[in-house]
């Protein structure tokens, strides 16, 4: 049998790992022509290095390119699995526990061994194939001829990227001036994003704004219409154009410009509703609005249908529990850049929680009851204005049992003590008793054991049931939360913040939907949730407006009659009369029109658009450009720039 050169085995696998990632990780055909083009210079160059040595040596060359290859790619379709992102090595700066949980990990690949298998197939077919392969070293002028078409190749791929360079994610924004993770693999396929995410790692890497000002997209009309007032604004007098003759980095000078042009957002009949009260915030380890019913999780089931009830909130995943606290605390948007630089940079975050607040005479704790280093807190709560931060390993394990899982009812109870006669006060709780890996054993999940009794008879799969088991410690939390702050005489002074910091992702998409009164996706949907903002004494309010994490700080600023500049944060006030937006990690998005995902907008039942492609674009501009706002806000301190 004749031998095939070694240049057909370096395409199969790098064309069939491609494959695999648009099948199993982009789930998108889209870019097919750009991956292919950018895939060629790499086989090319694969089959250069393949033909340094001596057989035995190429041999082996071609063995250790095969497992780098597949370990990477099937690392990568495990990331997303469990991440809903592409991995970054910016995550290397930021991830120092964020993996430490074996028992999680392991159950995902074996649920998924099947897909590991079809990794393993190029490896696999090299094995049985090896004596069909000519590893001999090919002539010198050959090399030289793959040299130079590595070259012609690469240019003719660069100059395709002026091809309908103009639209927001076209190939060539995206190789040259927008950072993101999925729409870069979904584009050129997943080693040219590998090799554009290092090279922007190591070198520094800007995201430039596509427009200076938001364009205006329509809103919702309004069943009745308002009466005639003079409107005011959630803005302070910033005098931007002094700021813009002064600058001369042209992407602050961008910024200034983009914060000067854009409106702020209204003050309304919320507007200082609750001055003065306190805020107990709490960010809830795997919450979501599956957990809440009226038998099993009744105070969450309280808390969410009275107060202000958001009908449309969305809790987008990005990166686990830092980007959900990323997002709900600072109101801008996280990438693994973004997260990267928040943790190493410490910039001064003016609006975050505990900032905004200590100025008006507030006392600002927050506690965690796992490890106070987890995500790095201890240098992020001081950027969000808590310097009173207390966790496992620096003053928690002194009031609860901090083994694996702690329990959220022994942190409520312990420090509630702590803050409650220091009013007003506002206080960030980082709950972690809804972790998984949801399953009835002492090592995986002490929790979903402990609370067995009340989920075991109930008609969910066994997961579910443990899940169930690990939000009714959240719920019973609650319950003496409230039941301490009556005792003290102080619950119609304090109101309850509560959002999940992502959905419950190590469960599968079926097991979602037992609990789900809706067949939800598993892109789109599967983050919709709550946000709990409940006080005792008000009247039940219901929003219709879409809105996700990102909308929670300024939503809290506005009825806490807090002055701050509703410009400067990417997130919006839900009860506003802004347009509602929830943006996701691959930048599809929820407006109050429809859903964006995969080019396609489907409108929601009875709204209807004059031009859909002028809306999408809008809108892609508008994403994109709070993605590079965010980016650029923490890399270059700019609350700290403009508001000194």
């Amino acid at each position: 049998m004749k031998k095939f050169r070694i240049i057909f085995y370096l395409s199969f696998l790098i064309l069939y790992l491609e494959a695999l990632t648009k099948i199993f990780v982009t789930k998108s055909i889209s870019g097919i022509f750009s991956t292919l083009l950018f895939s060629i210079p790499i086989i090319l160059i694969l089959y250069l290095l393949t033909n340094l040595f001596k057989k035995k040596g190429n041999i082996i060359t071609t063995y250790i390119i095969s497992f780098i290859f597949i370990f990477y790619y099937c690392f990568q379709f495990f990331f997303h699995k469990l991440f809903s992102s592409i991995f970054s090595f910016n995550t290397l700066n930021l991830a120092n526990n964020a993996l430490d949980f074996a028992n999680i990990i392991f159950d995902i690949v074996i649920k998924n061994i099947w897909v590991v298998i079809l990794y393993l197939l190029p490896i696999i077919l090299l094995i049985i194939f090896h004596h069909h392969i000519n590893f001999e070293r090919t002539s010198l002028k050959k090399i030289l001829i793959c040299f130079i078409a590595t070259i012609l190749i690469w240019i003719i791929s660069l100059l395709c990227l002026n091809i309908n360079k103009n639209d927001t994610y076209s190939a060539y924004n995206l190789y040259y001036n927008i950072n993101s993770e999925s729409k870069t693999v979904e584009t050129f396929g997943l080693f040219t994003y590998t090799r554009l995410d290092i090279k922007r790692v190591l070198f520094g890497f800007e995201e430039k704004l596509t427009i200076n000002e938001e364009p205006d997209v329509p809103s919702i009309p309004e069943e009745e219409e308002p009466e005639e007032v003079v409107p005011t604004y959630n803005e302070i007098a910033i005098d931007f154009d002094a700021l813009i003759a002064n600058e001369t980095n042209i992407t602050i000078k961008n910024m200034l410009e983009y914060f000067k042009n854009s409106d702020a957002t209204n003050k309304n009949e919320y507007t200082g509703m609750f001055k003065g009260k306190n805020l107990i915030f709490i960010l809830a380890e795997g919450f979501n609005m599956i957990a809440v019913d009226p038998e099993i999780t009744p105070t969450l089931y309280k808390l969410s249908h009275e107060g202000f009830v958001f009908n449309n909130f969305y809790s987008p995943v990005f990166l686990s529990t830092t980007g959900g606290e990323f997002q709900a605390t600072t109101g801008l948007i996280p990438t693994q850049s973004i997260l990267s630089d928040w943790k190493k940079l410490e910039p001064t975050i003016s609006y975050a929680l505990g900032n905004a607040f200590t100025p008006l005479g507030y006392t600002a704790n927050g506690y965690h009851n796992w490890t106070y280093t987890y995500y790095s807190r201890q240098k992020t709560m001081e950027t969000l204005g808590f310097t009173s931060y207390m966790g496992c390993g620096n003053g928690m394990e002194d009031l609860i049992n901090c083994s694996w899982l702690p329990s959220d009812i022994d942190m409520i109870n312990q420090t509630l003590p702590l803050y409650q006669d220091n009013t007003p006060f506002v206080t960030y709780y980082v709950t972690v008793s809804g972790h998984a890996p949801y399953a009835y054993n002492s090592t995986g999940n002490s929790i979903a054991l402990k609370n067995i009794q009340y989920v075991k008879d109930l008609p969910y799969s066994n997961n579910v049931k443990a899940y169930l088991a690990t939000q009714i410690e959240l719920d019973k939390a609650l319950e003496a939360l409230i039941d301490g702050l009556e005792a003290k005489g102080i619950l119609e002074d304090t109101v309850i913040a509560l959002v999940g910091d992502h959905y419950p992702y190590t469960l599968t998409i079926d097991e979602v939907n037992e609990l789900s009164d809706y067949e939800r996706d598993e892109k789109i949907e599967v983050n919709r949730s709550n946000f709990i903002l409940w006080n005792s004494e008000i009247e039940t309010v219901e929003v219709d407006k879409v809105g996700s994490q990102i909308d929670v700080l300024p939503t809290l600023l506005n009825l806490f009659g807090v002055e701050y500049d509703s410009r400067l944060i990417v997130g919006k006030d839900i009860l506003s009369d802004t347009p509602g937006l929830a943006i996701f990690s691959d930048h599809s998005w929820v407006s109050d029109y429809g859903t964006y995902t995969k080019g396609n907008l489907t409108l929601k039942e009875g709204q209807t658009l004059e031009n859909v492609e002028e809306y999408i674009r809008d809108i892609n501009q508008i994403v994109q450009n709070r993605f590079t706002l965010s980016a650029n806000i923490i890399k270059y301190n700019m609350y700290e720039y403009i508001l000194k």
